[in-house]
């Protein structure tokens, strides 16, 4: 099976790749995992400021969900498994990279400091995928791939943030 190029229209219609794509932002034609990345900082920042960390949890485990059988809808309708116009797995592991320092560091205002150290590490475990990122995305060929590898490259940049910002406090 080729992998296709997905249209607008086709996404439009299809609640499981509209949601894939995080709304349309994977289908950017230049990096559009960064893209995603960017697009769930909006939606990241309202959760981490309006929920209780259970709600967050949930929000987590909800998209968690969502993500894998919407990714497997879309790896389906697109010939490939992680195709990358898929970037629902960045919503959620960018939301791990943002929650775990967050919630550690119990702080109740979400600094640019924050939102900057856990996008730009996120992104770099999620593109330098160093294991268990790698692990997920070699051996688990299926929307469950799709979502762990970015889960953990989301645990990985929450923790890093956590030194980080700790070293800078």
């Amino acid at each position: 099976m080729n992998s296709q190029l997905p249209s607008v229209g086709q996404v439009i219609r299809s609640p499981a790749l509209l949601l894939a794509t995080w709304w349309g932002s994977g289908l950017s034609p230049r990096a559009p995992g960064t893209v995603g990345s960017v697009a769930a900082l909006p939606f990241c920042y309202l959760w981490l400021l309006t929920l209780p960390g259970w709600g967050v949890a949930g929000v987590a485990f909800v998209l968690l969900f969502l993500g894998v059988w919407a990714a497997t809808q879309a790896g389906e309708a697109w010939g490939k498994v992680d195709h990358g116009a898929i970037v629902i797995d960045e919503v959620l592991g960018q939301l791990l990279a943002l929650a775990i320092p967050f919630y550690v560091m119990s702080t109740s205002v979400i600094s640019l400091e924050l939102l900057l150290i856990g996008f730009v590490l996120f992104r770099l475990f999620d593109v330098a995928k160093p294991w268990p990122v790698s692990y997920f995305d070699n051996h688990w060929k299926s929307g469950w791939g799709v979502m762990m590898d970015d889960v953990a490259a989301g645990v990985l940049a929450g923790l890093g943030a956590l030194l980080v910002l700790t070293l800078l406090a």
